[in-house]
C-alpha cells in the first residue's frame, strides 16, 4: 500500500457531481431526512476539490483556489473529467473471479449444484487470496472504491484489501451444516477485522441465506451483530420462487424470517431481494434506517429469473437500494457502471415507463444510497467537505460520451469502465492515469490460469452445499 500522504492534494478544473436537497419527483412524504432527496443530482463545472489527509477539505470554483493553497500540494488535472464519489459495490463474492466463465448457459439449480458448489470444494486459501487480488484490482480500475463481500477464507480477502488501499465491508460466509462453529467463526472474523486498515475495513455477519441457515443460527447471528454493533449481510428472497417455496413450506416469507429472528432489527444488507412482496413491507419499513437491498440486475437476466429487485416498490416505501454485481462467476465482470446501466434499462422496461428511474436517480442509487446501504452515508457517497476522499475521475472527452447534451445520461447510458482515469481512496491515489499504483495483477492472472485444471476438477463428487431453496 502507498505511504500516507502528508501533503495536501488538489483536483483542479473538474466537473463535480453533487446531490441536491430537492425531493425526487413523485417521492412520497417521509420523515425529515435525506431519503426524501433521492433522485436529484447536480454538476458543478470547473471546480476544484481540496484534500487533506483522508478527507475532502473544500470544494470551490477552480478560479478561487489561491496560490498559497496550490503551493506544496499534489495537483491532479481534472480538466475534461467528471469527479464522482467512489463507487460502492453493494453485493459481491470477489474471489469468484477464479470461476469467471466456468458455468455458463445453465439454469440456477445446475449452476449451483453441478458447477460452482462442487468446484468450491477445491479451493485453497491461496486461491481465495489470488481471486480477491484480481477482483480488487479490477474494481479499483473501474472506479469501485468499496465493496460488500460475502465469502470464505475471509482473512485472505481482508489482507488484500488492506494492502491494496481499497475499502470493504467483509462478511465471512457460513452454513448451518457447519454446526455452531460456522456462526462463531463468522463472529470471530467480524470482531477481529472491524475497523482495520485505518478504518477502511468494516465487517458484517455472514449467514449464507435463509434456506441454508436455520432460525436458531440466525438468532445467534443477530445476537453477535447486536454485541458487535454491525450489520448482517445475507441472501434472502432472491427470487419469487424462493418466496413461494418458503410460504408453502413454512407459512412465512424469507423477509419475515429475517424479522422474526432479529436480523432486521440489528440491521441487514439483503442480497437481491427479488422475491420481496408487498406484504413484506410491514417487516421492512420499521427498520428503514438500517435495512437495505443490494440489486444485481445482470445476474437475474443471465439466469432467466423473470424478475428482479422491486426497486420502485422499495423506493416508494423509503427502503434504500444499492447497486451490486454479485460474484464474477455469475456477473462475469465487477463493472458497476455496467450494472447501473442494466438496472436503469430493466426498470424502465419492466414498468413500461420511460420516465421512471431517470439517469439522475440512477446515479443517486450508485452513490448516496449505496453508501447508506453500507451504513456509511455520513462519510461516503457524496463529495462534500468533511467526507472521506473517495473520488473517481471519469474522462468525458471519449468519443462515445460526446457531444455532451446530458452529463447524467452519459454517465449512465454511454460511459465505460475504461473511461475511469484516476481513483482516490481515503486521500491516496490508487489508480493514476488508468494504472494501478498498489497492485501488480500480471503474476496473479498467470497463477490463476495455471490453477484452472485443479479448480474445475469435479472427480471428487462432493459439494459444499446442496441448492434446494
Amino acid at each position: 500500500m502507498t505511504a500516507s500522504n502528508s501533503a495536501p492534494m488538489i483536483i483542479t478544473g473538474a466537473t463535480v457531481l453533487t446531490q441536491t436537497t430537492r425531493p425526487a419527483p413523485g417521492y412520497p412524504s417521509l420523515p425529515s431526512d435525506d431519503r426524501a432527496a433521492r433522485g436529484s443530482v447536480e454538476f458543478l463545472e470547473n471546480h476544484a476539490i481540496g484534500i487533506r489527509g483522508d478527507a475532502i477539505e473544500w470544494i470551490k470554483p477552480t478560479a478561487e483556489v489561491t496560490p498559497a493553497e496550490l503551493a506544496g500540494a499534489e495537483i491532479i488535472d481534472g480538466r475534461g473529467k467528471v469527479a464522482i464519489p467512489g463507487m460502492m459495490n453493494s453485493h459481491t463474492h470477489s474471489p469468484m473471479t477464479m470461476f469467471r466463465g466456468s458455468a455458463e448457459d445453465v439454469p440456477t439449480h445446475s449452476w449451483f449444484n453441478e458447477h460452482i458448489w462442487p468446484m468450491e470444494v477445491n479451493l485453497t486459501e491461496r486461491d481465495v487470496r489470488l481471486g480477491a487480488e484480481l477482483a480488487v484490482g479490477e474494481m479499483l480500475l473501474a472506479g469501485v472504491t468499496s465493496f460488500a463481500d460475502h465469502y470464505f477464507a475471509t482473512d485472505q480477502i481482508a489482507e488484500v484489501v488492506a494492502r491494496s488501499g481499497a475499502r470493504a465491508m467483509l462478511a465471512s460466509t457460513f452454513f448451518s451444516s457447519q454446526g455452531q462453529a460456522g456462526v462463531e467463526s463468522s463472529a470471530a472474523f467480524a470482531e477481529k477485522w472491524n475497523g482495520a486498515a485505518g478504518g477502511r475495513i468494516t465487517t458484517a455477519m455472514g449467514p449464507h441465506a435463509t434456506y441454508t441457515v436455520d432460525d436458531a443460527d440466525l438468532r445467534t447471528t443477530a445476537e453477535h451483530a447486536r454485541r458487535l454493533g454491525i450489520r448482517t449481510h445475507i441472501h434472502a428472497a432472491e427470487s419469487l420462487s424462493q418466496t413461494e417455496s418458503s410460504l408453502a413450506k413454512r407459512g412465512v416469507t424469507p423477509i419475515q424470517v429475517l424479522h422474526d429472528t432479529g436480523i432486521l432489527e440489528t440491521g441487514a444488507l439483503i442480497a437481491h431481494g427479488a422475491g420481496i412482496i408487498e406484504d413484506d413491507l410491514r417487516w421492512l419499513t420499521p427498520y428503514a434506517d438500517r435495512v437495505a437491498v443490494g440489486s444485481c440486475t445482470k445476474v437475474y437476466m443471465k439466469h432467466a429469473q423473470s424478475g428482479g429487485t422491486p426497486v420502485r416498490m422499495l423506493h416508494d416505501a423509503g427502503i434504500t437500494v444499492g447497486v451490486g454485481t454479485d460474484g464474477p462467476a455469475s456477473h462475469n465482470t465487477l463493472d458497476m457502471l455496467e450494472s447501473l446501466r442494466l438496472l436503469s434499462l430493466a426498470e424502465k422496461n419492466h414498468h413500461s415507463d420511460a420516465t421512471w428511474l431517470t439517469s439522475a436517480h440512477a446515479l443517486d442509487l450508485l452513490t448516496r444510497q449505496s453508501a447508506d446501504l453500507f451504513g456509511q452515508g455520513h462519510m461516503l457517497g457524496k463529495l462534500l467537505p468533511g467526507y472521506r476522499a473517495d473520488i473517481v475521475l471519469i474522462d468525458t472527452r471519449k468519443p462515445h460520451m460526446q457531444p455532451m447534451h446530458d452529463l447524467a445520461a452519459a454517465l449512465v447510458l454511454s460511459v465505460k469502465s475504461s473511461d475511469v482515469s484516476t481513483v482516490v481512496v481515503d486521500g491516496q491515489v490508487v489508480v493514476r492515469d488508468g494504472v494501478l499504483t498498489t497492485l501488480d495483477l500480471d503474476p496473479v492472472i498467470d497463477e490463476l490460469n495455471s490453477r484452472i485444471p485443479q479448480l474445475t476438477d469435479l472427480s471428487h463428487g462432493r459439494s459444499i452445499q446442496d441448492y434446494q431453496p
